[in-house]
């Protein structure tokens, strides 16, 4: 009797287009989460020119308290017949510890008021496409979580905020098909290339 070989069945892996009502539903929901980007994207860029304005009063704020600080000071020095310079010397040459202390206090003092003075004079000097980067040098961290912890979102009404708007829908659409959106598309044309192949 003669056995008769068996011939294994070959799997078709020819990949099988996704039906029109698939493709449609895909189709909805990527326009979806891209409108859904492009107000995440505007409503978040557009609260920067709002934070900075409402950061830069309270900046000024500081700045003028620190000015006040330093004016109480010179004050002091004048009616001692001297200037604020010679103050800080002389109480660093005396051997009381509370002299010593005290010239450190004028020391500080003036270090503050120019380091917030400097902040100011950069960010109002800077344009609206530079202010956010001069903000990340300058910036004193220490009244920028002051400002954004009673920091309320608004709505943009100046031409500045609406161009933040715009900038941010740019952004935040190009990182996601970029980053996100494009690597994925890639590997599944990949996968429809190597379907065929791997059949043959």
């Amino acid at each position: 009797m003669i056995r008769m070989a068996r011939v294994s069945p070959v799997c078709d892996c020819r990949c099988v287009p996704a039906p029109p009502i698939l493709r449609s539903v895909s189709e909805g929901a990527e326009r979806l989460l891209d409108r859904a980007l492009c107000v995440a994207g505007a409503v978040a860029f557009s609260q920067f020119p709002e934070f900075m304005q409402q950061y830069l009063q309270r900046l000024e704020g500081h700045l003028d308290e620190a000015r006040l600080a330093l004016d109480r000071f010179k004050d002091a020095a004048t009616q001692s017949g001297m200037s604020l310079e010679q103050l800080v010397s002389g109480a660093a040459a005396n051997p009381d510890k509370a002299m010593g202390k005290l010239g450190e206090v004028v020391r500080a003092s003036m270090s503050r008021v120019d380091e917030l003075a400097a902040s100011d004079a950069a960010l109002r000097g800077a344009s609206a496409w530079t202010r956010p980067f001069v903000f990340l040098a300058h910036a004193d961290w220490g009244i920028a979580r002051a400002t954004l912890s009673i920091y309320r979102p608004a709505i943009p009404t100046t031409a500045e905020g609406l161009a933040y708007a715009c900038a941010g829908i740019a952004v935040v659409l190009a990182a996601y098909h970029l980053a996100i959106r494009g690597p994925i598309v890639r590997r599944l044309a990949r996968r429809r290339d190597q379907g065929p192949r791997g059949a043959a």
